[in-house]
């Protein structure tokens, strides 16, 4: 029941910035852990971001070790939104990046395609 699109993939050149959106069909959105994952050609899929539901009320963020500092995860419930948002691209980001959702992942989009130019 629950689709994901992403968007906001592109060409970027290195330094720049870019936020990336991933848009959730339904409401239960709202009520699942969302995260980003990323491939790159000839690699293998590694975790990027992920939000989870606190035993409060407030959403937290977690970020690979790796892409702290530059890597920054949202999301607006209010429109079945999470983003992420991608500071001092390197060319060594480029890949392929994966919405997800569900307790175990059990919901992906599509992808979205991130090159950075050197």
């Amino acid at each position: 029941q629950v689709q994901l699109v992403e968007s906001g993939g592109g060409l970027v050149q290195a330094g720049g910035s870019l936020r990336l959106s991933c848009a959730a069909s339904t409401r239960t959105f709202s009520t699942l852990p969302m995260g980003w994952f990323r491939q790159a050609p000839g690699k293998e899929r590694e975790f990027v971001a992920a939000t989870r539901w606190s035993r409060g009320t407030t959403y937290v963020a977690n970020i690979a070790n790796s892409m702290k500092g530059r890597f920054t995860i949202s999301r607006d419930g209010a429109k079945n939104t999470v983003y992420l948002q991608i500071n001092s691209l390197k060319p060594e980001d480029t890949a392929v990046y994966f919405c997800a959702a569900g307790g175990s992942w059990e919901f992906w989009g599509q992808g979205t395609q991130v090159t950075v130019s050197s």
